[in-house]
């Protein structure tokens, strides 16, 4: 899934922070016989059930009318968890230092996937260091970003 086009971001993360919540970000991709728009909601006291179908009925309504979405699609919305996805520059300042697991468009020395601890360098680049490498990625590569949970 990759990150939802701009009209339809836009769209939800209006919706989504009228409602008092934090945007996380949004994927869209296909599922099945149509699409699968993922809407990713927080708070800072987090996110339970109702919160996501609350969440879900005014986002249904609004894109109904907005109708940036041409075609059948899925719509659901939840926490981004303890594998919270990083969507945008300021998530990977926010969580620099962390453990991630990356995918980029283009390969980077012969691979796409990428597992390290993680830090953005002065000129926006993201660096993951891991199995003993370290390596340069162009923000705008990046497909998916996700933090690995930690414990202990």
């Amino acid at each position: 899934m990759r990150r939802a086009p701009t009209p339809v971001w836009d769209c939800v993360e209006a919706v989504v922070s009228g409602l008092g919540y934090q945007f996380v970000g949004a994927q869209y991709g296909r599922s099945g016989r149509g699409g699968l728009l993922r809407v990713y909601i927080d708070a800072e006291d987090g996110i339970d059930v109702e919160d996501c179908a609350r969440a879900s009925q005014q986002l249904s309504t609004v894109l109904d009318v907005e109708d940036p979405i041409r075609e059948a699609y899925v719509l659901e919305v939840s926490s981004p968890g303890l594998d919270r996805p990083l969507f945008r520059q300021r998530d990977f300042l926010a969580h620099s230092g962390s453990l991630v697991r990356v995918r980029v468009h283009t390969p980077v020395d012969g691979r796409r996937n990428f597992k390290g601890r993680m830090s953005v360098s002065p000129d926006s680049r993201v660096l993951i260091e891991g199995e003993g490498q370290r390596w340069e990625l162009d923000y705008a590569d990046i497909d998916e970003a996700r933090l690995v949970p930690e414990f202990g």
